[in-house]
């Protein structure tokens, strides 16, 4: 029967996201290690991006199908959404594990393979999930709370290099046999704990509603149509089809967006290794100390991300998604441009190191994390805010995971362009790169103006 969605309280909110930590930890430290562990096996900087191919793939393949399949999924014992969840944890905690121990630079890439679509089985549902679970006054709360945990998440994977080697058991030139530092290794290792562990506890405490009647008899109807395949291929041909107008407003403003994070996520290291130590040799300390100071860069920009994340809900409120979409990315831009500018070697403050002896210099290039971790809170949230109420109930996974293909399927002409033209094109210096990305989410910024909302009425 309908029924109305209750009103949930704040714990419960969190513990049902709790999952997107553990699933943010691992994408965390593919976007600050994977160049360098491609890198370290022999990789050249030109050849960088068609290496992280799996990415958007993976996610192009696996996300409106999974949205699709979890849609028209109902049990009784293990619901709709939570399967997914826990399937996905489990593959990505054993590719996690198997990581460091490439030996090749295609061992490494078939890994990032299974590990993309094991992050994208347990993350596509998720973002359903709120949706199913939540009224609408609760979404901006909801979806706002996986950025919380995106932002812990990935500050965690970021930081837990620098971590280890702060506690002083290993050092920077510690290394394994295939030349990966043994730093990396531990830190997978955690990756693998946090993915499985997080996923397990909202699993086991949120029990998901039962679809209403009308759905279950969709359902029926549906499986009576076709097999599965056949079946998710119509849906996903139908949803196209049938696309609400914000979602189609919605899509440059997703390009740009994601064009310029895969721009920065694939050339940070290098651009802070060649702009700061003049060099990208991979067997050098100095590209192993820029691996790391990317991972702090990283892990401050998503404090930040987590710290502001609570805040945008009533700046949403009191001036609307679109402006402050507006605001954060046009912030994000603006860092990324001025990064080239920033001095590493002037200090801004310092503090006692937390977890070891000695004193953290914080320098002048961490201004970039502020900007950027406004960005990135927004990013992760405000469009699927501005994009859930127009989406008709009962197909929610299907759009979500199409909506995901606004961000995956820029990824793949960023890689494909990167390594064919882009990056001579830039001087084959990754700084240029980092400059275009920042030129990329400004337009975006530009692009969020002209967004108008499309309601739909609830039908729960």
């Amino acid at each position: 029967m309908k029924g109305t969605k209750r009103r949930m309280s704040f714990g419960s909110i969190m513990s049902m996201n709790f999952g997107f930590f553990g699933i943010q930890f691992s994408f965390g430290l593919q976007q600050s290690n994977m160049s360098a562990i491609y890198s370290y096996l022999g990789a050249d900087a030109e050849n960088l991006a068609i290496l992280w191919l799996a990415g958007p793939v993976t996610g192009l393949i696996v996300q409106p199908i999974i949205g699709a399949v979890s849609d028209g999924t109902w049990s009784p014992k293990f619901g709709r959404r939570k399967p997914f969840f826990l399937v996905g944890a489990i593959l990505a905690s054993i590719a996690l594990i198997l990581m460091p121990y490439s030996e090749t630079i295609w061992m490494a890439a078939g890994l990032l393979w299974i590990l993309d679509a094991a992050n994208n089985i347990a993350m596509e549902p998720y973002r359903a999930f709120i949706t199913d679970m939540l009224p609408e006054k609760q979404h901006s709360l909801g979806f706002l709370m996986q950025s919380f945990f995106t932002g812990l998440g990935t500050t965690l994977a970021n930081f837990a290099p620098a971590i280890i080697v702060s506690f002083g058991i290993l050092s920077l030139s510690d290394k394994m046999d295939n030349g990966i530092p043994t730093f990396t290794y531990w830190a997978f290792g955690i990756g693998a704990f946090a993915s499985i562990a997080t996923i397990l506890f909202s699993v086991l405490t949120t029990k998901e509603y039962p679809p209403t009647e009308e759905e279950l008899i969709e359902m029926k109807a549906a499986k009576a149509e076709g097999n599965v395949f056949t079946r998710t291929i119509k849906d996903i041909k139908v949803a196209v089809i049938e696309m609400p107008k914000t979602m189609k407003q919605l899509i440059p403003v997703q390009f740009l967006t994601w064009f310029g994070m895969f721009c920065y996520w694939q050339y940070i290291t290098l651009a802070l290794s060649q702009s700061i130590f003049g060099t990208t040799d991979a067997e050098t300390d100095f590209f192993a100390q820029a691996q790391i100071l990317t991972g702090n860069i990283n892990g401050t920009y998503n404090i930040v991300c987590f710290s502001v994340a609570f805040l945008l809900v009533p700046l949403a409120t009191k001036i609307g998604a679109k402006k402050v979409h507006f605001i954060g990315l046009l912030l994000g831009g603006v860092s990324l441009l001025a990064l080239p500018y920033l001095d590493y070697n002037t200090q801004l403050f310092s503090f006692s190191n937390p977890f070891g002896d000695g004193i953290v210099e914080v320098s002048q290039i961490y201004l970039v994390s502020f900007g950027l971790g406004i960005a990135w809170a927004s990013m992760l949230a405000i469009p699927y805010k501005l994009l859930a109420s127009s989406l008709p109930a009962g197909k929610t996974g299907v759009y979500m995971g199409i909506f995901n293909m606004f961000i995956v399927i820029p990824m793949i002409i960023q890689i494909f362009s990167m390594q064919y033209f882009l990056y001579d094109l830039l001087g084959s210096n990754p700084v240029n790169i980092i400059t275009l990305a920042g030129v990329c989410l400004a337009l975006a910024a530009v692009f969020t103006l002209f967004i108008k909302s499309h309601r739909v009425k609830e039908l729960y």
